[in-house]
């Protein structure tokens, strides 16, 4: 069982996105893998010696594992393809389940401006803008509506299609990005086609999630 749990963990903690967010990342997802498949043979020699000594021994023999070094080696590599074996296997179960939980993008965000309401695309929304009391919609037309709602609670709804909180006041449609421009000291802006939006150095995260959208 420790040596399905091994790999299951390494899966979790390095999953395959890390080899889409730059080279730290990818020399983190390369760490943990090569660190957990040498492990992992590790034990399985471990084990496989102590079966055996003990085998022999009821037998009244003696076993001779050979010279450790060539034997790890040889045992290292066929265990390399076990790991990578059991590493897939996670990773396709994974990948099914997060398939059959993932929501349906819808296709349009209901706006409420007063008494109206205004049914958006979702492609249409470049950003949203906190406005006191209000939160302010920049639409693709050139709109920009009024409703009355919380920052974060329009983040809460559009967060997982793709909507990236990149200031306290400010969250834009990553879909709709056209550009990032470095402001120095740490802080960017994002550009929407002739819409800028500013991307403060506390969203650390939405740097890296713009940059790989």
């Amino acid at each position: 069982m420790l040596l399905i749990w091994l790999p299951w963990r390494a899966a979790d903690a390095a999953p395959p996105s890390l080899l889409h967010e730059g080279w730290r990342a990818r020399g983190r997802f390369l760490a943990v893998h090569l660190g957990a498949a040498c492990l992992y043979s590790l034990l399985h020699v471990v084990l496989m010696v102590a079966m055996r000594h003990g085998v022999y021994a009821l037998l009244g023999e003696v076993y001779d594992y050979g010279p450790p070094i060539e034997r790890f080696v040889y045992e290292l590599r066929k265990d390399m393809l076990s790991y990578a074996l059991f590493i897939g296997v996670f990773w396709g179960v994974r990948s099914l389940r997060e398939a059959r939980e993932t929501p349906l993008r819808p296709v349009s965000f209901d706006i409420r401006d007063g008494t109206r309401l205004i049914r958006a695309p979702l492609g249409d929304i470049l950003a949203a803008t906190s406005a006191g009391n209000y939160v302010e919609f920049v639409l693709a037309d050139g709109r920009r509506p009024l409703m009355r709602v919380t920052l974060a609670a329009v983040e809460g709804e559009l967060a997982r299609f793709g909507f990236v909180r990149t200031h306290r006041g400010w969250l834009v449609n990553a879909a709709r990005m056209t550009g990032l421009r470095p402001e120095g000291s740490g802080d960017w802006t994002v550009e929407l086609g002739a819409l800028e939006a500013p991307l403060s150095r506390r969203y650390s995260e939405a740097l890296e999630r713009l940059r790989a959208a």
